[in-house]
């Protein structure tokens, strides 16, 4: 597999090229500004010890304060730390918002820890990078694999080492914690405005829109729901145990995958795949791999995973009108240039994604100000954000006649070049 790091190179240096970026800037956004690794100490239950990688990479803070996740993950490398920290520059950038890039991730499977072990490793990575961190400084948030409980044991933890309690240090927090309403639903919910947007550009009817969504997790799943509540039909499905595909002229009811999910943790509702030996005779839907569902026939193929999952081996096999990439980073360099070729429109995770960050950072103001909006209040703010960052975009691609991956790019990348500009003048 191709390294994720320079997938997010090869997009930089492309729109770099394209807008002619001067060559000091690109020399200044080729590499962090800073990189931090450190081995985390943990006691287990047991009473043994074990050590875990962890790393913090601080991007760019042109724009503001660093800003990027925690991921939790027995994959995470410091190329992917790199590429995450990288690309949420560039998102904060395309929406507006004052924030950096930056990222953060340990090296562990958190669902074979016990609650105490996760306590103290969350813990324990606070204080290895408490030097780092800061309300004004660097603000994490949760990722893949952390949660608002490991927000709150980070935000405690940081009141220990520095004296005093700073709720705006860390965003993703549980609500009695100062999180911000609204926070859970809103990648799901921004990728949903931008499914609206793309809709009435491209004259799109729910009813007759075939989705497929891959990941259902926080992002996928909420997504879906508000997608099926207005009328798409959702026609496949997959998470990391189970993909199905509804049979022919029919849909997938979105209560019976979402019960399915809470009730045996998969999104397969005849529980074939749990059960060895166990052949599918569902009428309403089969069983596909996961490969397969990738390039089954679909007007949306929403991508809520992982990184590197549409490559240069399957973008010719995709059959989707439009990919909405909800993840960070699915789909590799050399899969977008076939992808542009076939007249796909891929609406990149910077602008499809990004409604996350700007959550957190109505969370972030809510807590510098000590005040709590309402849901209501998150709701009406974020829409306006998606629907301009996605606007200036599509109208930047349809001027110069690019695809919309190099539209956003080079819009972050001239917010972020001033920035620089006038730091450095």
């Amino acid at each position: 597999m191709p390294s994720i790091f320079a997938n997010a190179l090869a997009q930089l240096e492309s729109a770099a090229r394209q807008m002619k970026l001067p060559k000091e800037i690109l020399a200044v956004l080729h590499q962090p500004q800073r990189e931090v690794t450190a081995a985390l100490p943990v006691t287990m239950d047991d009473g043994s010890q074990k050590i875990f990688s962890a790393y913090r990479v601080q991007y760019s803070n042109a724009r503001g304060p660093y800003k990027g996740g925690i991921r939790f993950h027995p994959q995470v490398t410091l190329d992917e730390v790199r590429a995450l920290a990288f690309w949420m520059a560039v998102k904060c950038a395309v929406a507006g918002i004052p924030f950096g890039g930056g990222k953060g991730g340990v090296m562990v499977d958190p669902k074979k820890l016990s609650a105490g072990e996760l306590e103290r490793l969350s813990r324990g990575y606070l204080r290895a990078f408490a030097d780092v961190i800061g309300p004004e400084r660097d603000v994490p948030a949760p990722d893949v694999g952390t949660n608002a409980q490991i927000m709150d044991w980070i935000s405690d933890e940081y009141a220990r080492v520095t004296g005093h309690a700073q709720p705006a240090v860390i965003t993703g927090k549980s609500l009695d914690r100062g999180g911000s309403r609204g926070r859970e639903t809103a990648t799901g919910r921004g990728g949903f405005f931008i499914l609206q947007q793309l809709a009435e550009r491209l004259k799109l009817k729910p009813e007759k829109t075939r989705l497929i969504v891959q990941g259902f997790g926080n992002v996928g799943m909420h997504f879906t729901r508000l997608a099926c509540r207005d009328g798409y039909r959702l026609i496949g499905i997959a998470d990391s145990r189970a993909s199905i595909l509804a049979a022919p002229d029919r849909s997938l009811d979105y209560a019976v995958i979402a019960n399915a999910k809470q009730d045996y943790g998969t999104v397969d509702p005849c529980r074939c795949t749990a059960t060895k030996g166990k052949i599918c005779r569902c009428p309403d839907h089969r069983h596909l791999t996961p490969d397969k569902l990738l390039t089954t026939d679909c007007d949306v193929l929403v991508l809520a995973a992982l990184e590197n999952q549409i490559t240069k081996a399957n973008a010719g096999k995709v059959k989707a009108r439009i990919i909405l990439e909800l993840a960070n980073g699915p789909t590799a360099p050399e899969a977008d240039v076939i992808l542009d070729r076939r007249h796909v429109t891929v609406v990149p995770d910077v602008i499809a994604n990004a409604g996350g960050v700007v959550v957190s950072y109505f969370e972030w103001q809510q807590n510098r100000e000590n005040v709590s909006w309402t849901e209501s209040q998150i709701k009406q703010q974020l829409q306006p954000v998606m629907e301009k960052a996605f606007q200036e975009a599509w109208e930047l691609s349809r001027q110069q006649r690019i695809n919309l991956r190099a539209a956003a790019f080079q819009l972050a990348l001239t917010r972020i070049a001033q920035s620089i500009q006038k730091k450095t003048a």
